[in-house]
């Protein structure tokens, strides 16, 4: 008999820009990786909203997805505060099923630990069932209600796809079934579609960050002097960034998978010099164009040959000259001001620009506005020199003190979950430069927790300023400095572990101090 399996989430806060604002398409790549696996689905549980749900009221439209045959239908339409009631009644019912062992695993995406979906959470902690997912601050806030997470990670650079094969891939390794996932699917047709629904700026740059992490490892290689030839294809990769965002946007816009990926590199390669603003401009334009051709030519009865060329090569051409002649002067110049009002701040007084940039990076990822803003920026900064100051204030501010808070919760962990909890965190935090949504859980429940996390990244962030590194994040720390601007990995090294051990003692201090419960209680 195979394995059963409920999902559990919502279109969350940056899953919403990474396929979770399309229900439906998001669950078809899971129920194809699941088919192939053998496992089926036994319950959905999914709160879909038309926006993002970063710092979303209660009153906000909201539906419920839930399984029908072998495909998710939405529920009516009501407040969101309506549908979490909804979902916490069907939440109980699932909790039962899993107590009576008719649930094998669970698969959790932005899911809410702490409020709609506790019981089921709790049941599967109960059972001790494999839960995979993503959403740094459900999977840890999982995890404290002591969950079995064999396999987690942050939404950030994920598809639709990609999330679907490594849920499957962990499921399957877990239970020893035989998997071969599923690469490929048929172009969209997508005609009921809004198309302007599907320009997502933050989704598009984010989707675009790999190929930043690839130039900036080629210019950290290139200083090894056995490896100086690699300075060219350093320099190759900069011209091509225009070209990688502009395939990503009209994908995404167009919806026609390979032939939007042809648009895009042709519209890419045309406007070059514009960018990668450019490139992002000319590539959203390859997918509208796209679409609508291969919407014509469908009309037109003409062959479906004839219909992808028409839509990847005309598409792409129109797009690509119109970004060429229009775009790429007016991008050129937009990126060259937000560079030089960076340059400007840190020529006026790097040490506070870095401070300041490191008080606010906090309240800016959870406010939402990172990914909405700081991000575009970091790899608009890195488009020229391969590094970047708030790429820095990242790796410092936001991966060693979320590293810093974990490991003070393992050295000195307030509750008995804690440690557990917070290794998880540390390890992918320090392994991977990725996961700073591990310290929501002790960040949130203690004041003086958020507090000794603003203080070590404003700390870390004047260093950066006052020695004047530029790095990236998303990378292993140990590798960090060596990615840093010239001459710099030393203090970008500095800055780093000062983050790290400001954050970790002062919550050590926090933990300490504080009323503990007696044992037992």
């Amino acid at each position: 008999m195979g394995k059963t399996v409920a999902v559990l989430g919502s279109s969350g806060g940056n899953l919403y820009s990474q396929g979770g604002n399309d229900p439906k398409r998001m669950f078809s790549e899971i129920f194809t990786q699941t088919r192939s696996a053998g496992m089926d689905i036994a319950c959905v549980l999914f709160i879909s909203t038309d926006k993002s749900m970063d710092g979303i009221a209660m009153d906000a439209k909201a539906r419920l997805y839930t399984l029908s045959g072998e495909a998710v239908e939405p529920g009516e339409e009501k407040t969101l505060a309506e549908v979490n009631q909804d979902a916490k009644r069907l939440d109980s019912e699932l909790a039962a099923k899993i107590d009576a062992g008719e649930i094998d695993g669970l698969i959790v995406m932005s899911c809410d630990p702490a409020g709609v979906n506790q019981e089921a959470i709790a049941a599967a902690a109960r059972k001790q069932l494999p839960v995979v997912g993503t959403g740094g601050t459900s999977i840890a806030n999982a995890q404290k209600l002591g969950a079995r997470v064999i396999s987690a990670s942050g939404t950030t650079g994920t598809t639709n796809r990609t999330r679907a094969v490594a849920f499957v891939s962990a499921l399957a390794s877990e239970w020893n079934l035989k998997y071969m996932p599923i690469i490929g699917a048929a172009a969209a047709s997508a005609a009921g579609d809004n198309i302007w629904k599907r320009i997502n700026f933050r989704g598009m740059m984010m989707a675009s960050l790999p190929g930043f992490i690839a130039m900036a490892l080629c210019l950290a290689l290139s200083k090894v002097p056995f490896l100086a030839p690699l300075e060219n294809a350093f320099n190759i990769l900069i011209g091509a960034l225009p070209v990688l965002i502009a395939a990503i946007a009209a994908k995404q816009v167009s919806g026609l998978d390979e032939v939007g990926i042809v648009a895009g590199i042709v519209a890419g390669t045309l406007s070059v010099e514009g960018g990668i603003i450019g490139g992002l401009a000319s590539g959203i334009l390859a997918g509208v164009f796209s679409y609508y051709i291969i919407l014509q030519c469908l009309r037109w009865k003409f062959p479906g040959t004839t219909a992808n060329i028409a839509a990847g090569g005309l598409g792409g051409l129109a797009a690509g000259l119109i970004g060429m002649y229009l775009i790429a002067p007016v991008a050129l110049w937009l990126g060259n001001g937000i560079k030089t009002v960076i340059e400007s701040a840190l020529a006026f007084n790097p040490m506070i620009a870095g401070a300041l940039a490191g008080l606010l990076i906090w309240p800016a990822i959870i406010g939402g506005v990172y990914h909405a803003a700081i991000l575009p920026i970091v790899l608009l900064e890195m488009e020229a020199t391969g590094y970047s100051f708030l790429g820095a204030i990242d790796m410092t501010g936001l991966v060693m003190v979320s590293a810093g808070i974990t490991l003070a919760n393992m050295i000195a962990p307030k509750g008995k979950g804690d440690r557990a909890v917070a290794l998880t965190g540390f390890l992918i935090n320090m392994g991977f430069g990725t996961f700073v949504e591990a310290a929501y859980p002790f960040m949130f429940s203690s004041r003086k927790v958020f507090a000794s996390a603003l203080i070590a990244a404003t700390v870390s962030g004047a260093l950066v300023g006052l020695f004047d590194v530029k790095g990236i994040a998303y990378v292993p720390s140990i590798l960090a400095p060596t990615m840093a601007n010239e001459g710099k990995g030393l203090y970008f090294a500095l800055a780093m572990l000062a983050a790290l051990l400001i954050a970790c003692v002062l919550t050590i201090l926090v933990n300490e101090l504080s009323d503990k419960k007696p044992a037992g209680s």
